[in-house]
């Protein structure tokens, strides 16, 4: 044998072992489980199950989950007993965290009163399909209220309050006094406004006809007209709008100017007696 035959059987066996040696390890490494790195997580109170607006947390309604560190909802309770027997301000969906921007104050109970923001008021107006929006306005929604009155000859449609919150929509059940008693089911919102407010939007439900007109939420600018007026209806020009009255102080008054003097007389030429025997006459001298 060769040293040529030798060099090159040597490079063979060698490439020959290498081969195995990858294919081998190769294998290895795909054999070994795979190592996840995992996030430190903390443990977080959540919805167990889908919850309305106003109800009490009871310790069913609620779960701990294992929640991202780094991801923390700001507000968010790490202790069942920290959100027990609390109201919610908002619907929460199931496995949504709970935080205390949701949650009424600890004592204040539950329904609606808890979501009622300071110095507002919750008025509730009775409506039908056609005043409710035929079943769209619901809790969360804002919408303008209108009303419309009767003035003597003349009627009106205008604007009482715009962009108003609903709290609540929902269907109570009357007594029908015409038909011995029956129950009849009554629509009913629920309207978050200032005293103000509620006072004008009772007022329009007694003495006229109050209508809802939904709103864009993105649309958020208040609603400014000066009202229709039946005549407008039949082509004929509305009452024009009264200006606003401007506090103007009185102008001093100028007394008119003298009338000019008379003008002055013109003298009197001087004359002179002249005799011509029978005939006298007088003659000016200039």
């Amino acid at each position: 044998m060769t040293r040529n035959t030798r060099t090159i059987l040597v490079l063979v066996v060698a490439l020959a072992t290498a081969g195995v040696a990858t294919l081998l390890v190769a294998r290895a490494i795909q054999q070994r489980p795979a190592q996840i790195a995992t996030a430190p997580q903390i443990q977080v109170v959540v919805a167990a199950h889908p919850l309305a607006n106003g109800a009490l947390l009871t310790p069913a309604d609620i779960k701990l989950v294992g929640w991202p560190a780094d991801a923390l909802v700001p507000g968010s309770f790490s202790k069942v007993e920290e959100v027990t027997n609390r109201g919610l301000l908002t619907a929460v969906l199931e496995n949504e965290p709970l935080t205390e921007s949701k949650l009424a104050a600890v004592g204040a109970g539950a329904g609606l009163p808890p979501t009622i923001t300071p110095g507002m008021r919750a008025i509730a107006v009775r409506v039908n399909e056609v005043v409710g929006v035929a079943g769209f306005v619901t809790p969360g929604n804002r919408v303008d209220v209108f009303v419309t009155l009767t003035e003597k000859d003349s009627t009106v449609t205008k604007v009482v309050v715009s962009n108003v919150q609903v709290l609540a929509a929902g269907t109570k059940y009357e007594q029908d006094k015409k038909k011995n008693g029956e129950a009849m089911p009554s629509s009913v919102v629920t309207l978050l406004l200032s005293p103000e407010d509620a006072e004008r939007t009772v007022l329009a439900a007694t003495e006229g006809q109050i209508m809802l007109a939904l709103r864009n939420p993105l649309d958020v600018d208040p609603t400014s007209t000066a009202g229709t007026r039946l005549a407008s209806l039949y082509g004929a020009p509305g009452a024009a709008p009264v200006a606003p009255a401007v506090n103007r102080e009185p102008k001093p008054k100028i007394a008119p100017p003298p009338p000019p003097p008379p003008p002055a007389p013109e003298p009197k030429p001087y004359t002179v007696e002249v005799v011509r025997g029978a005939k006298r006459t007088e003659e000016a001298i200039r």
